[in-house]
């Protein structure tokens, strides 16, 4: 028995990464799991057949999640196969690293347009039947940036920030219909993102850390499956950091 048993679970930009690490662990708790990604091919029919090898159902969608009419398309396709939506989990992300005095126009409407749009679009096109239901779990994943900026990154930080503030927002709309949404606000992980820092870059960050390392996908993984699980059902609009430390 899993603590996800016959829930449904819908992960976006989830073929990598902390999207790869949260479809697998909720799977591994009884979860059936649908995630989306920009492009499928290897890395997600590899997820699906992960999902599948624990025994329960898996369903990759592509999605543009700048685009309403596609994450409707991606929701309406996961509730004709699974019949219900009980997670949303929007991972979905880009950055488009640069100083604001050489930030392009297009390098920040990108960030902003996949981050906190795609997160605004998805949970819009999936409430509906968590409203009728009276009951879901909606879990976004923010970023410790949101909550103390970084140099060079104004675009991903506005981006994290603006979800952290449509979580609170969310949270108080849905409270009352028995659905929780919280945010989670990973420091440093160890993904595609961080591989392209230099060796001295990766320690300047792992000297401003407490635990003196950067998070595993996985660990972020763990606190995103309590969220989605029975036993958080008393907790809403909160802002989970797990980052070693850092915002101490």
């Amino acid at each position: 028995m899993g603590i996800l048993d016959n829930k449904v679970a819908l992960v976006t930009g989830g073929a990598r990464g902390i999207g790869r690490a949260i479809a697998l662990a909720f799977a591994g708790e009884g979860a059936q799991v649908a995630f989306t990604d920009i492009r499928l091919g290897g890395e997600a029919d590899d997820l699906a057949a992960s999902i599948r090898a624990k025994g329960v159902k898996a369903m990759a969608i592509q999605s543009d999640v700048r685009d309403f009419a596609s994450t409707q398309n991606a929701v309406d396709a996961v509730e004709k196969e699974m019949q219900q939506i009980d997670i949303l989990v929007n991972n979905a992300g880009i950055t488009r690293d640069n100083l604001l005095i050489r930030m392009s126009e297009e390098e920040w409407d990108a960030v902003i347009d996949t981050n906190l749009k795609g997160t605004f679009n998805f949970c819009k096109a999936a409430c509906r039947q968590m409203l009728r239901r009276r009951q879901g779990k909606i879990i976004n994943i923010a970023s410790v940036v949101g909550l103390i900026g970084n140099a060079g990154q104004v675009n991903y930080s506005a981006s994290k920030a603006g979800i952290i503030g449509l979580t609170k927002s969310l949270a108080k709309e849905f409270g009352s219909r028995n659905i929780q949404v919280n945010a989670v606000a990973p420091g440093f992980v160890d993904t595609e993102m961080t591989e392209k820092l230099t060796a001295e870059q990766k320690k300047a960050l792992t000297d401003l850390i407490p635990l003196k390392r950067t998070a595993k996908a996985h660990e972020i993984a763990a606190v995103v499956k309590f969220l989605a699980s029975s036993e958080a059902d008393y907790i809403t609009g909160q802002v989970i950091c797990v980052d070693g430390g850092l915002t101490m």
